[in-house]
């Protein structure tokens, strides 16, 4: 699947899949056939991170 460029619509659409249909990033990346180090990579790229005690991505400060 092709992640959205925009770090704003990135970051939205994938708190939101978090939200509605997956428990874990894992199952995210799983089920949506996300290479897990390219996955890391475009994060990286876009500033953005997991934090995990909210179970959701943010961007980095």
């Amino acid at each position: 699947m092709l992640l959205p460029s925009d770090p704003a619509i990135l970051l939205s659409f994938l708190n939101m899949k978090l939200r509605d249909d997956y428990d874990t990033v894992e199952q995210l990346c799983d089920d949506l056939d996300i290479d897990a180090d390219d996955f890391e990579a475009a994060l990286d790229k876009a500033g953005i991170e997991y934090f995990h005690e909210g179970k959701r991505f943010v961007f980095k400060s």
